[in-house]
Parts: structure tokens; sequence; C-alpha cells
């Protein structure tokens, strides 16, 4: 796929029919708007139950959601359009490595619509992210994590480069 940065919030690439199939349509990425927000809850809806056969609560959802679009100190969402429709998004949050001395970007919330994978979506979605954090100040790496038996996922970011980590994830949730 051939692609250039048109800023640095808007990444246009052109997929060949080699590496797409069918879609000739272009792909542009740029940083969500508060207006975006009933479309990344749907999505965030959906991923949930895709995944991990979970229904969230639309209220807390909703909330969430909209504390990112209002804070960019709690990250920032990417959404891929084609033809003015949002096809995916993915959510960045950092974390600080003391170790490193510099901020992790986490990919959160990764959804592409359905009749949109695989053709070339994450693809532009990871490489507009990658791109800004390469670029930014103090960013020591991209990070995400993924649902243990979720193996197409998993495929995709082995393909984009991302490599299997030595760690578990713990939590310890107060609901």
């Amino acid at each position: 796929m051939k692609g250039f940065l048109l800023s640095n919030r808007e990444y246009r690439c052109f997929p060949s029919g080699q590496e797409l199939g069918i879609m000739k349509e272009q792909v542009k990425i740029r940083t969500a708007r508060p207006g975006d927000l009933g479309t990344l809850v749907g999505f965030n809806q959906e991923m949930a139950r895709e995944t991990e056969g979970k229904h969230l609560d639309l209220e807390i959802l909703a909330s969430g959601v909209g504390a990112v679009l209002e804070d960019s100190r709690r990250g920032f969402y990417l959404v891929a359009e084609i033809s003015g429709e949002t096809v995916g998004s993915l959510m960045i949050t950092t974390e600080w490595s003391d170790w490193r001395n510099g901020d992790f970007w986490w990919f959160q919330s990764v959804y592409v619509q359905p009749k949109w994978r695989k053709l070339g979506v994450f693809k532009a979605l990871h490489e507009e992210a990658r791109n800004r954090a390469v670029h930014a100040s103090g960013v020591c790496g991209c990070r995400l994590y993924v649902e243990r038996d979720n193996t197409s996922a998993q495929a995709v970011y082995a393909r984009r480069g991302f490599q299997e980590t030595d760690y578990k994830m713990f939590e310890d949730l107060f609901d």
C-alpha cells in the first residue's frame, strides 16, 4: 500500500488491487472529534460483543469515550474513513516507563467494521499511529493487548510488526 502523510493528523493511503482485492477507495485517517462519540461508542460495544461476548453499559461507555474526546491527557482516538463513512478506529493511551524514561503508546479499542476488514483499514490506522509515535517526543514504543483466543487479530498484529511479549496481564477490578 502506498501512502503519504498530509499533515500530522491525516494520512491517506491508496490500496493496490493485489493487497486489497476489490477495494478501490481511499482510506482517510484523522483524529476523532466530539461528533464521533456515537460511532465510537457503537464500535466499542460491537468489539466487546464480538471478542469477549460482553455487553457494555451504554451510559458508562459513553462517559468513558467522551472523557477521552474531552481531555487529550487521557488519550485520543484515530478514526478511518472511506468515502465519508467511518469504518474503523483505535484509541491511544500512554504508560510511563521508568526503565526507558519514555512513554509507551497503547493501542486500545481497535475496531474495523466487518465489511471493511482485510482491506487495509487497520494497516492505515496502525501506520498513522506509529508515525505519530515515532515523531512524538519521549515515546519509546507501541504496545497492545489482545484477547488470548482472538487468533485472527493476533495474526494481523504480528504481520504489522508487533511481537508477543513474555508478560501476562493481571487486574484487580473495583466493580
